[in-house]
């Protein structure tokens, strides 16, 4: 995999090295990483946070996340919303912390580390880890240590990565790489199957999407299982016609 070259501030990570950081209330700058920030968001981040805030999906989708789109990109992104208090301060943050601290985003739960994930031939990823370092962030003064693979597991990202490497096989699909453009139509299905599960899950008991009737059987109750059959679909909605 070839190596991007990286910023002076970012460091990659080998496998167990050591670095030192924390974050805890007491910290002076506690909170300002989530202030002045882009925050995009995974299907599993929504995912989470939709339950978090005991929302349905499509309500979260319209009060707090904005979908983008530049002509260069097969698919949509999506942001998180900010306040607009003159730090655009995430609309979860608040002096004591983060509001629904259980379901934060990925990105929340691994900074100040990042990952990088390539999707290799047969689905296999290959991935790896970096340390940004920024001037606001005094977490790296504290003395406990952490490895990549520890501070992942003990912020519960493990979960995360997993779901995220799955989309990759829709976001990565060859025909991507090669240029593929979609329907207006095989967005939707993608903003559907992966973001907007309740609808999905309703749409597809109803018998309103393409090839319902053979997934009936397929159907879950629980989200994970839903987004994990909803990149399955997408696959066959998106792709199959390629191959």
């Amino acid at each position: 995999m070839t190596q991007p070259q990286l910023p002076k501030n970012v460091h990659r990570l080998e496998p167990g090295e050591p670095f030192s950081f924390t974050c805890h209330p007491a910290i002076d700058c506690f909170t300002d990483c989530c202030r002045q920030l882009e925050l995009a968001l995974t299907p599993y981040d929504i995912l989470r946070l939709k339950r978090q805030t005991g929302m349905d999906s499509a309500a979260f989708l319209a009060q707090y996340v904005i979908q983008e789109q530049e002509e260069e990109d097969a698919f949509p992104r999506f942001y998180l919303t900010m306040v607009n208090d003159g730090r655009a301060s995430c609309v979860f943050v608040s002096d004591k912390g983060c509001t629904v601290y259980p379901g934060r985003p990925g990105a929340c739960r691994a900074y100040p580390m990042g990952r990088a994930a390539i999707r290799q031939e047969g689905n296999s990823m290959e991935e790896y880890f970096v340390l940004l370092r920024e001037a606001h962030c005094h977490g790296f003064q504290e003395k406990e240590l952490q490895t990549s693979a520890t501070y992942a597991t003990d912020q519960g990202l493990h979960s995360y990565n997993e779901f995220n490497d799955i989309v990759a096989t829709v976001l990565q699909h060859d025909t991507i790489r090669g240029g593929l453009q979609l329907t207006p139509q095989q967005i939707e299905y993608f903003v559907l199957a992966l973001y907007d599960l309740d609808s999905f899950r309703k749409q597809l008991q109803e018998g309103i999407l393409p090839h319902s009737a053979s997934y009936k059987n397929e159907l879950h109750k629980e989200d994970e299982p839903l987004l994990h059959f909803g990149v399955t679909w997408l696959h066959r909605e998106l792709f199959d016609q390629c191959s």
